[in-house]
């Protein structure tokens, strides 16, 4: 397990500090630029998306977020935790004389020194600092090249799904909307369509809050609220620089959600993303911050409501027979027909656990989708205000597959878990 590791390489450069200082007759100089790298390099490989050093009354907490969950990791000797602290403000261009205040920041860190230049990783990692009762916490978001190189295919799109959202970006204006809760994807998969859109003939500009990914031949602005560069203000800005294509980092509030609209509706294609429980609820959302009826209708090409599932682990999972009454209190018993059979009892797979999947039976994760392209059907439905209901159902019944039912024939196809899908569904 991983945890082990760092324990030992962990203990090992403590270790090696309190003999080197034993030997030389002084004080112990704990090699905290040794730590900080150990930690960064050991988080990239095990695939987290966060590492959190917690203090606590006693020692610090280090965490990993792998695959949505937070893993306790190891611990650090409480002695040095303000230093640790202080190397990663060095690194982020933070104030080391501050600890009373909040500060972000960003770094660059490459993984592998040891290898050739060529084989190294190099990893943008995005870092919040917060004061607690017992010291600083830290959180470091690990922003790796790998998931720059996803295309909408590796995030576990249908191919249905895929032609609409394909209709939707081939459009030269018109506004394509991804919605979910944090971490959901979102912005990964608004960067997936700004890969297949960036090309030397078009204008692309983005304004984001942080900027996550550079990507070659896109313009990117990162929001200051300090300066007066907000959403708003950027976007506003952005639309006088004859853009072809615009993303918007979040859309959160009225006049933001206002201009990205007229900005769709003027020959310019919008990507954006917002907070919304599922497609429908997205198109409501806008209504509520007060956008016209109309102008939604008229600028929304697609929307693409998401979660993010882990994926089961090819080397150990094992299939095992349930019965359909008990799969029936949580899913349509057309769902379990279509996709798992008739019987009174059907066979789905389950986790277990391995060396290769460090035991949790898990080994990255895959999206679950639904994509509600906008007709003149949904368009009407809008311009009437009809209800998130209404609007999901009349898509329905126009054949959108809800999130719920992509995940479960990722299910049936063996990718994932019931147990994976009722906790991401569910919150």
């Amino acid at each position: 397990m991983y945890q082990k590791e760092i324990k030992t390489a962990l203990k090992k450069i403590l270790t090696e500090a309190r003999a080197e200082a034993k030997k030389l007759g002084r004080k112990v100089e704990v090699p905290i630029i040794k730590i900080v790298d150990m930690l960064l390099s050991y988080g990239n490989q095990n695939r987290a998306s966060d590492v959190h050093i917690e203090p606590k009354e006693e020692e610090s907490l280090v965490r990993f977020r792998i695959q949505g969950l937070l893993h306790d990791v190891t611990t650090l000797p409480k002695d040095i935790h303000e230093e640790v602290v202080t190397r990663i403000k060095v690194l982020a261009g933070l104030r080391t004389d501050e600890h009373h205040a909040a500060q972000d920041g960003k770094l660059t860190f490459r993984t592998g020194m040891e290898l050739p230049k060529e084989r190294q990783e190099k990893m943008d990692v995005r870092v919040s600092i917060i004061p607690t009762t017992h010291g600083e916490k830290v959180v470091m978001r690990l922003l790796s090249a790998r998931v720059r190189q996803y295309s909408l295919k590796d995030m576990g799109f249908s191919e249905g799904d895929l032609k609409k959202i394909k209709k939707a970006y081939s459009k030269p204006y018109g506004m394509i909307i991804a919605s979910g809760p944090t971490g959901s994807g979102k912005t990964t998969t608004m960067y997936a369509v700004l890969k297949l859109l960036n090309k030397r003939d078009v204008n692309i500009t983005t304004i984001e809050d942080p900027v996550e990914y550079d990507m070659g031949g896109v313009n990117q602005i990162q929001i200051n609220p300090k300066t007066g560069l907000t959403f708003a203000n950027g976007l506003r800005s952005i639309v006088r620089q004859d853009p072809d294509i615009i993303l918007v980092g979040e859309i959160r509030d009225s006049e933001t959600a206002s201009i990205a609209v007229n900005a769709a509706m003027t020959g310019h294609l919008v990507l954006s993303t917002t907070h919304a429980n599922d497609a429908a609820t997205t198109l409501v959302r806008l209504l509520d911050m007060g956008v016209e009826p109309f102008l939604i209708s008229s600028s929304v090409n697609v929307v693409v409501a998401q979660r993010l599932l882990r994926v089961l682990c090819t080397q150990c999972r094992k299939q095992k027979e349930v019965s359909t009454a008990e799969l029936r209190k949580n899913f349509p018993g057309e769902y379990i027909q279509k996709y798992l059979g008739k019987g009174a009892k059907v066979k789905v797979w389950i986790a277990q656990g391995c060396s290769v999947c460090q035991n949790t039976g898990y080994v990255d994760r895959i999206g679950i989708h639904e994509v509600l392209l906008v007709d003149d059907d949904i368009r009407m439905a809008v311009i009437e205000r009809k209800s998130a209901d209404s609007i999901r159902n009349l898509a329905i019944a126009q054949g959108m597959v809800t999130m719920l039912e992509d995940g479960f024939i990722k299910v049936a196809k063996g990718v994932t878990t019931i147990e994976e899908l009722m906790r991401v569904v569910k919150e």
